[in-house]
């Protein structure tokens, strides 16, 4: 009899320990929307067709680094599921894409949505329903603002801040220029022209002539000549892909050769100096923070071995000299490594408690000593470029590594 309820004592014991121990499992796993023991959803709008279709590569290229993620077990033993959808560079479709992303296909989350004025269109909303809009492609300095927006953060450097990294350079080399602004008739034009302008300061001056187009503008020529036109000796192109691409054709057939700086998002050698023309392309200056694809260079570094063998193994047909490729593939591993942070806590406040954690964390394709940190009051995870001029078929960088903060 003894032995019998020895027995049963310990039957109970065991159930009692079982019972604590799937209950202490199950009190460490914590899911929102979007996210289980096998999967982590994940939505993202990009402009596959439109106006600003060059920048594609951004999400095939992240789609392909997802799909690496799961050939290799995952994040934390689940599956990413990647929803990316076409919104053609319309805010509206924006909107659209978006709820049916939250809604409808129970995102945890929206990651690397390119555009300022699309991800503008939907960061109420975004905020509202408290899913994390997340790694923002856009660098409008607007996405740096966690009182306000606590559910919406960028990744890349902020346009005003790179606009005033370039007047910093004119006023040092060419101090007594006549500057010609072409921009984007949107926040993300504007951005950039507010940087110059506060950049440039007391020699704000110096700006003879603004041109401001629309998207939906076929081409940008007429403005390119009213600049020239103008007396301009630096021509500064805060534009698109495309209008980059049309501002280097037009100023060489004008026979117009002024300083000519064409904005980060618009440096990509495959995207935009290619198909404008290498030969007239040459001396034009930017500034990055990333890798070049195309450089030589870059062959032996360590990042870049990574970067290559994935392209080889997962996205094979990806032109390695399009800056896209080179943005998406650092962007998808931010995103990885937040996910990594979050552990088994896969809520949507977790993760954003984690992007706002973010330490010295150097993706293979940013450049030698610029990191990645956040902080529940900075949301502006790059802040560091470098300037680069083009020659031959390549950037070559010169100079240190800037801080675009202000004061820096």
């Amino acid at each position: 009899m003894v032995g019998v309820r020895s027995q049963v004592a310990f039957l109970w014991v065991a159930l009692a320990l079982c019972t604590a121990m799937s209950s202490e499992v199950l009190a460490q796993k914590k899911y929102d929307s979007g996210a289980s023991d096998t999967e982590i959803k994940i939505g993202n709008i990009m402009p596959y067709s439109g106006p600003a279709s060059g920048y594609a590569s951004i999400g095939r290229t992240e789609a392909a680094y997802f799909n690496k993620v799961n050939a290799e077990g995952g994040i934390n033993g689940r599956k990413i599921k990647f929803i990316s959808y076409d919104d053609a560079y319309t805010p509206p479709k924006t909107v659209e894409q978006a709820r049916k992303l939250v809604e409808s296909d129970g995102v945890l989350l929206i990651f690397g949505s390119l555009g300022t004025s699309t991800n503008g269109a939907i960061r109420k909303y975004m905020n509202e329903k408290k899913v994390p809009q997340l790694f923002v492609a856009s660098g409008a300095s607007k996405w740096n603002d966690p009182k306000q927006y606590p559910w919406t953060m960028g990744w890349q450097p902020n346009y005003a801040s790179e606009a005033r990294i370039y007047a910093k350079y004119i006023m040092k080399e060419k101090p007594g220029g006549k500057i010609g602004v072409l921009y984007q008739n949107d926040d993300f034009g504007k951005d950039y022209l507010k940087g110059l302008k506060e950049g440039l300061g007391a020699k704000a001056s110096m700006i003879v002539r603004e041109e401001a187009y629309d998207t939906s503008e076929p081409a940008i020529d007429e403005r390119v000549v009213k600049l020239k036109a103008a007396g301009a000796d630096i021509f500064i192109s805060f534009t698109s892909q495309k209008f980059a691409a049309q501002g280097i054709k037009k100023a060489a057939e004008i026979n117009w050769h002024p300083m000519h700086i064409i904005s980060n998002v618009s440096a990509s050698v495959g995207g935009v100096l290619e198909p404008a023309g290498v030969e007239i392309s040459q001396g034009i200056l930017s500034a990055t923070y990333m890798k070049d694809g195309s450089d030589p260079q870059w062959n032996a570094d360590e990042g870049m071995k990574k970067f290559y063998s994935f392209l080889a193994q997962y996205e094979p047909k990806a032109n390695k000299l399009d800056a896209g490729v080179v943005y998406g593939y650092a962007a998808a591993q931010t995103m990885m490594k937040v996910l990594q942070m979050c552990g088994d806590d896969l809520t949507r406040e977790n993760v954003m408690r984690q992007a706002a954690s973010l330490k010295d964390f150097e993706p293979d394709t940013l450049l030698p000593g610029i990191k990645i940190n956040t902080a529940p009051d900075d949301f502006a995870p790059i802040e560091q470029l470098q300037m680069m001029r083009f020659k031959g078929r390549k950037w070559e960088l010169f100079g240190d590594v800037i801080s675009s903060e202000i004061g820096h």
